[in-house]
Order: C-alpha cells, then sequence, then structure tokens
C-alpha cells in the first residue's frame, strides 16, 4: 500500500564530500533499536542557527524558532501525542505543521536491508516492514528530513536482537523510502541523529538530516525522539 498526501520541499543532498550534519547522539554501540522511515521537512526563513533548545542568531540578532521555546515541555506533549497515533498534532507540539506524506507497506524486508542488518534479516527474517516518508515544517524556511520504519518480527527475541544489530553505526540500515516520492533533492542519512524503541514484536527507527535553513544536532535529535513513537499505520 503506497499513500502520498500533496506538499513539497526541495532540499539540498546530505551528508557525503559535498556536506554533512555534524554527528549528534546518533547510533551507539550495542543498544536497541527500531526501523521506521519517515521524513519531515522543517520549512520557514531565518538567515541565522535556530535551536529547538531555545533562540537562536542571525546577523547578530535574537531570532525566535517554533522550536525554540520550552524544549522539554513541547518534546514530551508531541511524543504523547505521537504514541497515540495523532502525528499532525505531535508536530503541531513542537511548533510544526505537517506537509506532506507517503507511506509504503512490504513483507520483503531484505531487499530493503544493507550490510550486517542485511546479514540479520537472511538469517531471521522479518514478518512485515512499512517505511513512511513525512515532510513537516515551520514557518522561517527550516527543513529537516526525517526517515522512519517499522519492522515486525515472529517474537520479541528476533526483535530484540534485530534492534541490537540495527542500532550500532556502520552496521547497515533499512532503507528509507526514495524522497523523489515527495519531490525532494537527494537525502544521506547518516545515523548521527537517530533514536529507535521496540513495542512487543515491533521495531520502530528515526533518523533526521536537515535539508535547508539552520537546525542545530539537538533539533535532529527531538524529531527523531518524538518520531520513533508514532505507532505503525498498519497496526492502527
Amino acid at each position: 500500500m503506497t499513500m502520498v498526501a500533496e506538499g513539497g520541499i526541495v532540499g539540498r543532498r546530505i551528508g557525503g564530500a559535498g556536506g554533512g550534519s555534524d554527528p549528534g547522539k546518533g547510533k551507539g554501540t550495542g543498544t536497541l533499536v527500531a526501523a521506521t522511515a519517515f521524513v519531515l521537512v522543517v520549512a520557514g526563513g531565518t538567515t541565522g542557527a535556530i535551536s529547538i533548545g531555545g533562540g537562536a542568531t542571525g546577523s547578530g540578532t535574537a531570532v525566535d524558532s517554533a522550536f525554540s521555546r520550552d524544549l522539554n515541555t513541547r518534546k514530551n506533549a508531541g511524543k504523547k501525542s505521537a504514541k497515540k497515533g495523532r502525528a499532525d498534532e505531535a508536530w503541531n507540539r513542537l511548533g510544526l505543521r505537517s506537509i506532506k506524506k507517503t507511506l509504503k507497506s512490504d513483507v520483503k524486508c531484505l531487499a530493503a536491508s544493507t550490510d550486517k542488518v542485511r546479514e540479520f534479516l537472511l538469517r531471521t527474517p522479518c514478518e512485515s516492514l512499512t517505511r513512511s516518508l513525512l515532510l513537516v515544517g515551520d514557518d522561517r524556511g527550516n527543513t529537516a528530513a526525517i526517515s522512519v520504519v517499522w519492522v515486525s518480527f515472529h517474537d520479541r527475541a528476533d526483535a530484540t536482537a534485530f534492534e541490537r544489530v540495527e542500532r550500532v553505526h556502520g552496521n547497515g540500515d533499512i532503507k528509507p523510502l526514495a524522497p523523489t516520492a515527495l519531490n525532494l533533492a537527494d537525502v544521506r542519512f547518516t545515523g548521527h541523529h537517530f533514536d529507535s524503541c521496540r513495542d512487543g514484536r515491533v521495531v520502530t527507527v528515526a533518523e533526521a538530516e536537515i535539508m535547508n535553513g539552520h537546525l542545530d544536532n539537538t533539533d535532529l535529535d527531538v524529531l527523531t525522539e518524538v518520531a520513533v513513537w508514532l505507532p505503525n499505520p498498519d497496526a492502527l
């Protein structure tokens, strides 16, 4: 099943020799992970660095971001809304709005995986895979991409083992949906801004990268920390 809601932002390529984001908390070494591919884009228009955590400067002048005020309060409220499946409400809690989204369900986890994650799935097949890309934005031209993926297994032990492999940086990944589905420029997810969770037999993974404007590591980490709690749309 594939669903696309209208909207549209085109951003720069992320990562690689030509650019990229500095590492945030990112993937670790031996913690659990979830698989969900969501892409968010934050739109607006300031010329200085903006922090979700509080304030920013642009050309020597303090600039307020919708992301900036009461970070922990906004983040926790966003998580609560996400857990209830209220994605639009979750982004609104962060001062963002949903622009467009796409969703795809599949049973072919192996074809969408890479490296050690693929090796794991060769030995331990998944039961189902759902990937989503979402674009969200503020009113100041700041944009980010978030990938969220849900991977279901036959039992909790398999899901837990998968998380351990997925969460280690350099072990590969479940490939996000192609950004062209949302009329985006090429996006390379580095794993530097990453979060995951497991709910029973389902693992959810969220990653984020800046597209346009100025978002710092904390901003991108907050996006993943909220997105990772979104329930699998196929289970609703």
